[in-house]
């Protein structure tokens, strides 16, 4: 019974809402500390939980998410089962024994704290609750995440957790608008392997040096945001994107072989043969969503591209832009090199 007692009062989660979530803190020789971040997984979590009398756990968030502690870290490379009846119990290195500073301190979500990790993420203001800008909800208020360092690996966690198959993008630069209320997370650096994007490494909550020009978001591959229509095949055509659940048009300033390429690869239509403007795929009728696209060639997916903000535009659909991909057809053995010509009306003898 009093080993039992003990256990308990070793333990604690703190600076969170609740007893069952936080930076996780130990007491060894009267002192509480904290625990190292490296290998901290949800079955680390899950002992804490178990302990804790908090249920299981949801999450295993890195980075200081829940501040830094300011005494001794003294467990590092916590490497739990799963089965252990306390955290003590778990293979580590020796008490106070690391390499770590407290921006790597440990925290754990459970189940009981009435945090549910799923409905703490969504992506607003895109075509789909599979796109758009990040938003996450600590504290029972929204707010954005920072796009320093965001790459593709972040945006897949963002998509797994969401159930939104795997990320096709991770554009930067508030490519869906601007956020208005905090910034949460910065300089977030996900393995791609985590369950949540809590549990990635990043800034403490609410640190950052951004502002909501930086907002980042995430296109998921569970969203058909681009398409090449009245071409020959789905791989030639005039380009049309979906935003806010309506497709638009691209225009045709600085529209270059450059950008055509990004859209040929995203399509999984080979490289761009050519990047037609002057509506040679015959005009649109909505929205002109994209205007002045800059695309440095590597990006993979046209949302990732550098262009006036969505909507944002002095074109009308005479200048809408077109693309002709490497997989567009054969032709007597020989691949189109432009089509149409410049100089003639759209044939295709079968």
């Amino acid at each position: 019974e009093l080993r039992l007692f003990n256990l308990v009062v070793q333990l604690r989660l703190v600076n969170s809402l609740n007893r069952c979530a936080g930076r996780v803190e130990v007491l060894h020789n009267q002192q509480w500390g904290t625990v190292c971040d490296d290998g901290w997984d949800l079955k680390d979590a899950g002992v804490v939980c178990r302990q804790l009398g908090c249920g299981t756990a949801l999450s295993a968030p890195r980075g200081a998410r829940f501040g830094q502690g300011s005494d001794r870290v003294w467990l590092d490379e916590v490497n739990c089962a799963g089965t252990e009846a306390a955290l003590s119990d778990c293979k580590t290195r020796p008490w106070g024994d690391n390499d770590c500073t407290h921006k790597e301190d440990a925290g754990v979500v459970c189940s009981d704290s009435g945090i549910s990790e799923v409905a703490q993420i969504r992506l607003v203001n895109g075509s789909s609750r599979c796109a758009g800008r990040v938003e996450v909800l600590p504290n029972q208020q929204w707010g954005t995440v920072c796009d320093d360092n965001w790459d593709l690996q972040d945006a897949g966690v963002v998509c797994r957790q969401l159930g939104c198959g795997t990320a096709l993008s991770a554009p930067g630069g508030a490519r869906f608008g601007r956020g208005s209320d905090h910034i949460w997370l910065d300089e977030v650096h996900c393995a791609g392997t985590e369950a949540a994007l809590s549990d990635c490494r990043a800034e403490p909550w609410g640190a950052s040096n951004c502002d909501h020009g930086e907002d980042a978001g995430v296109v998921c591959s569970e969203v058909a945001q681009l398409r090449l229509v009245n071409g020959p095949s789905r791989c030639a055509g005039r380009v049309e994107v979906l935003h806010n659940q309506q497709w638009g048009t691209v225009c045709d300033d600085s529209w270059d072989l450059q950008d055509a390429g990004v859209v040929c690869r995203q399509l999984g239509c080979g490289t761009a043969l050519s990047a037609p403007g002057g509506a040679r795929f015959g005009r649109g009728s909505d929205h002109i969503w994209l205007d002045d696209v800059n695309c440095a060639g590597t990006e993979v997916a046209l949302s990732d591209c550098r262009a006036r903000p969505w909507g944002e535009s002095n074109c009308t659909h005479g200048q809408d832009a077109g693309v002709v991909c490497s997989e567009l057809c054969v032709i007597h053995s020989e691949i189109m090199p432009v089509w149409p010509a410049p100089s003639s009306g759209l044939q295709v003898s079968v």
